[in-house]
């Protein structure tokens, strides 16, 4: 899906670089998951049941700034 990829090419272009190593492992959780399933979390339809994949999917939501 175009979209996701944008968001995450947006994320790796700006947070990739300096992501701690945990915050890099939930990210490669995160590329584990069905494109339907992400595009309800990025679009704020549904909300990942774990914690850290929720941080992450807000992060990556939120526009760098």
């Amino acid at each position: 899906m175009r979209e996701l990829d944008q968001l995450l090419t947006r994320y790796l272009d700006h947070h990739w670089p300096g992501a701690s190593d945990t915050e890099r492992g939930v990210f490669l959780q995160l590329l584990d998951c069905e494109d339907d399933r992400l595009w309800r979390w990025f679009t704020g339809r549904e909300k990942p049941g774990d914690d850290a994949l929720d941080a992450l999917v807000q992060r990556i939501r939120t526009p760098p700034g």
